[in-house]
């Protein structure tokens, strides 16, 4: 099935039916991984300690100096922050799955939220159309390949 061609709705569809499948048999070890994101992003899991020393190495090295969403430049944004494409608090298994994360600014993170990524498709595209190619080209095809799978 290539993901590519597939319109919004038929993604939002397939990404429900994986997530609430996935969802309803959550493990001991789906909250395992939930956790360990906050020990990979946080010294000793806990955000008011700072960033680790890794996960501030994984920031820079998958970003640049520009927001993907706003193309403003982080240091005017408030800086950089590390956002799951398909939210935690839905898909708890993906904590860290590196496929699933992206980096951000933090007014763009706090207007994305806990949207899943197509319902956030298509608020930019209602809301900001003029960004929506750019999302759209973000999308997280091979990881939805891979839950598929």
């Amino acid at each position: 099935m290539n993901l590519e061609e597939k319109e919004l709705r038929e993604l939002f569809e397939l990404v429900d039916r994986i997530g609430n499948k996935r969802y309803n048999r959550l493990t001991d070890e789906d909250f395992i991984n939930y956790r360990k994101f906050d020990y990979w992003r946080y010294v000793n899991g806990d955000h008011e300690c700072g960033t680790t020393q890794e996960s501030k190495d994984w920031v820079r090295e998958h970003s640049d100096w520009h927001c993907p969403i706003c193309g403003d430049r982080f240091s005017k944004k408030g800086g950089r922050t590390i956002d799951h494409k398909l939210p935690r608090s839905q898909y708890p298994w993906l904590s860290l799955e590196f496929k699933n994360l992206w980096v951000i600014c933090k007014p763009c993170n706090l207007q994305k939220g806990e949207m899943h990524w197509y319902e956030y498709e298509q608020y930019m595209l209602t809301h900001h159309p003029s960004s929506y190619e750019g999302i759209r080209i973000m999308r997280p095809t091979q990881l939805l390949q891979s839950l598929k799978n």
